[in-house]
């Protein structure tokens, strides 16, 4: 798990040198749009929605003394959720519009790197409605999984001491998602849905590795909203293509011995 973890994290080294070389920047034009007007959307709402939750949640105080400062500690844990769901949210959404515009982008790096003639023989034929409703598809199972798991890790966070080691957990968990969503860019042309599920869960290492640098990313303010699909879809096409290959590999020799 740790190695698959460090090889999705290494593999943005040199992202930036093959986007370039291949003339790619012109395909991540409209989700570098799509990013960030809905980063701005997400955010304003978050920024309402955090005092009104900060308000709901210090109902639950019912005494007088400690009751101001019960609300600001209710108003920072409102900001909090409202900022881990908007995240979420802001992702899921991103990665499902994209999809018709990041799968050519995957599938010039695998000619790149390893021909035309591999490209034609093994790849499953997608339409860009196809690859849109795939991306709604399966961010829309993504996000449910996510929030079950999300909700009871940032009620575990309220309690101390174990709340730092829920906020690691957290991280983790947002990175899986994400990695996962950009490893799906190459996995549509390979598997099927159920298929490529499987494929993600035989692989989580490498969906955090690539899902932590994401998550990192977009901390950098606005050029990391830009710039976060344009990295990430290609560390990850990059590495799952280097899976794929092995598994190919292994899979001939097998049927020769």
């Amino acid at each position: 798990m740790i190695k698959n973890i460090l090889r999705g994290i290494r593999a943005y080294v040199g992202t930036f040198k093959l986007i370039s070389k291949l003339g790619l920047w012109k395909y991540f034009g409209v989700p570098m749009a799509i990013s960030f007007f809905t980063a701005i959307l997400i955010g304003f709402s978050a920024w309402g929605l955090s005092d009104n939750l900060g308000a709901f949640i210090s109902k639950v105080w019912f005494w007088e003394w400690g009751a101001e400062t019960f609300k600001t500690i209710s108003e920072f844990i409102g900001a909090l959720i409202i900022i881990a769901l908007g995240l979420i949210l802001y992702r899921h959404i991103v990665m499902a519009l994209s999809a018709p515009f990041m799968s050519p982008v995957s599938e010039k790096i695998e000619k790149h790197l390893y021909g035309v003639d591999n490209i034609d023989h093994s790849h499953r034929n997608t339409t860009n409605a196809g690859q849109l409703w795939r991306g709604i598809r399966l961010n829309v199972r993504n996000l449910l999984m996510e929030l079950m798991i999300t909700i009871p890790i940032i009620l575990i966070g309220f309690i101390p001491v174990i709340g730092i080691a829920s906020s690691i957990l957290l991280f983790l968990v947002q990175s899986y998602y994400a990695g996962f969503g950009n490893m799906d860019y190459t996995l549509e042309r390979h598997f099927k849905y159920a298929e490529s599920i499987q494929f993600v869960k035989k692989n989580r290492g490498l969906a955090i590795g690539n899902g932590i640098v994401f998550m990192l990313v977009l901390l950098i303010p606005v050029v990391g909203i830009i710039l976060v699909l344009p990295l990430s879809v290609t560390a990850a096409s990059t590495e799952t293509l280097r899976v794929l290959e092995n598994q190919k590999t292994t899979q001939r020799v097998s049927n020769i011995l």
